[in-house]
């Protein structure tokens, strides 16, 4: 399929059946909305799959591993080498996110969408569209094509996912430097000052950011990104995680799957498939609020509250799969609770 035939499938999720599934938690025995974001997440999730009998029982993150030139600015506390070492670990099992996945019962898939180092590991999925991109202050980061070419990556692994009985998708990733890229793409999107949109990262030294903020004003001067061509902003200043993200929460939206957004990194992802496609962000989760200064904005641009102010900064889909076990919990009172009428207790009344 191409971009164009992608976006044009994406329709709006359901409103008949989120108001059943509205009615349903109205009828149950408790007081009205008093699980909150736990409600609204299951409505949310029954207009998304067209159903009211919500089930998320299979689950997965998509964990797009890349690499980024803009390393080569001083922007990072670790080297390049760590993102092929991370990444060759979650084939075996052995990083933070396959460990909280164990325990939601989520599969966790590694994708080598960009790695500068190819990869050798039994369970990454082998999609690399470069070895890494360029240097974003001396010109693009990557050229349009392969920009479309990782976005489209993204859409097919998440309709394969789908098409394999997954039911709720993760969004994660994993590659030094990519909070770089991602402030550079959100400050574009939403024409705001680089300082304002840049943090540490993983661990920077104050003279670290001052070096990450100047990569960001550099890379923007240099290739003048369109804030009003998705494409243009990604493949200029982005990186190949965020192309193939973004292509994940298309494919999700395609199939009609909720697709949780993870961190900073992600929900930037996410905001470049909801530029791409309005429609699509009617499919997406939040999850948690990261301590990046520009989480909050992007999330509250897309529309999206965290359930967890956690103070958490991993990446790797890690918020993603913290909230799967919420989520689960709020489907146990939705589908076990009693009614008022089977308990004989008069219903409560919504407040005037």
């Amino acid at each position: 399929m191409t971009l164009a035939e992608v976006i044009h499938s994406i329709t709006p999720a359901d409103q008949r059946a989120a108001a059943a599934a509205k009615a349903r938690w109205d009828a149950i025995a408790k007081p009205l909305d008093s699980l909150g974001a736990l409600e609204t997440a299951v409505i949310r999730m029954a207009a998304m799959t067209g159903s009211p009998n919500v089930d998320i029982s299979k689950r997965a993150v998509v964990v797009m591993c890349a690499d980024n030139g803009v390393v080569a600015q001083g922007v990072t506390q670790t080297g390049q080498e760590v993102t092929a070492i991370v990444a060759e670990n979650m084939s075996s099992g052995d990083t933070s996110v396959c460990a909280m996945a164990r325990a939601a019962g989520a599969e966790v898939v590694p994708v080598d969408i960009g790695t500068a180092t190819p990869l050798k590991g039994e369970r990454i999925l082998q999609k690399n569209i470069r070895r890494g991109t360029a240097g974003l202050t001396q010109g693009p980061a990557m050229t349009r094509q392969e920009a479309e070419r990782a976005v489209l990556t993204g859409v097919e692994i998440a309709r394969d996912l789908c098409a394999k009985g997954v039911k709720l998708l993760g969004t994660g990733e994993m590659g030094i430097g990519n909070t770089t890229t991602s402030s550079a793409v959100a400050a574009v999107f939403l024409d705001k000052e680089p300082v304002v949109m840049t943090g540490r990262g993983a661990g920077l030294s104050s003279e670290g950011l001052q070096r990450k903020i100047k990569a960001i004003e550099t890379g923007i001067a240099v290739n003048k990104p369109d804030p009003a061509d998705p494409l243009d902003v990604v493949s200029k200043v982005g990186g190949l995680d965020l192309a193939g993200l973004a292509g994940v929460f298309l494919g999700g939206a395609m199939c009609r799957v909720p697709v949780l957004v993870d961190g900073f990194i992600s929900s930037v992802a996410a905001l470049i498939a909801a530029r791409l496609c309005p429609a699509c962000k009617d499919y997406m989760l939040g999850s948690h609020a990261s301590d990046e200064p520009a989480s909050k904005l992007v999330l509250s641009e897309l529309g999206l509250e965290p359930f967890l102010y956690a103070g958490m900064r991993l990446g790797e889909g890690t918020g993603a799969v913290a909230v799967m076990p919420l989520l689960d919990m709020g489907l146990a009172v939705y589908r076990e609770m009693t009614t008022f009428e089977a308990a004989d207790i008069e219903a409560y009344q919504p407040l005037s």
